[in-house]
């Protein structure tokens, strides 16, 4: 990085106009209109299974409950019974629950990296489209606002998801 300073230093005044801009991709994937549509339809994705989820733990609910309420007239083997009931369905709901959120947290990650290359599309599309010689993301350490072109893009993005018909 010192190299290339030094290099840019070096130029002739005029070679040294270089247009560059700072992006925050994480802010501007954050604020995108997509990242939301595709959150949502994440959400109505996962909806079924979390309902599914709920379910079974008002299930169990509902027989601890029971158990614990009949606990004085029951005799030993259906205290027995009604115990290994609540294990096992203690044990398919924390297997239901590892799934899905395994499941959802590898869908989120699939959908984040689709937001992040299509991020990454826009913000290059928008620099040669304004002639920018650099555009720097991640790792900086200061920005001068003027520099800062992260609104602008998201101006772009959202533009361009509007004119696709906002699915």
């Amino acid at each position: 990085m010192a190299i290339a300073l030094v290099s840019v230093c070096a130029l002739p005044a005029a070679a040294q106009e270089l247009k560059i801009g700072v992006v925050s991709l994480p802010a501007l994937i954050e604020r995108a209109p997509q990242t939301k549509v595709s959150m949502d339809a994440l959400q109505e994705e996962f909806a079924p299974r979390q309902r599914e989820f709920q379910a079974k733990q008002k299930e169990y609910e509902d027989l601890a409950a029971k158990a614990q309420k009949d606990l004085a007239v029951m005799g030993e083997t259906e205290r027995r019974n009604a115990e290994k009931d609540l294990r096992e369905l203690q044990r398919e709901l924390t297997r239901l629950q590892n799934e899905f959120q395994e499941d959802l947290n590898l869908r989120q990650n699939e959908e984040y990296g689709l937001l992040q290359r299509a991020m990454l599309k826009e913000v290059q599309d928008y620099a040669k489209e304004q002639g920018y010689d650099l555009i720097v993301g991640d790792g900086v350490l200061y920005v001068n606002s003027s520099v800062n072109i992260t609104d602008e893009v998201l101006s772009v993005v959202e533009a361009d998801y509007q004119a696709s018909g906002a699915r």
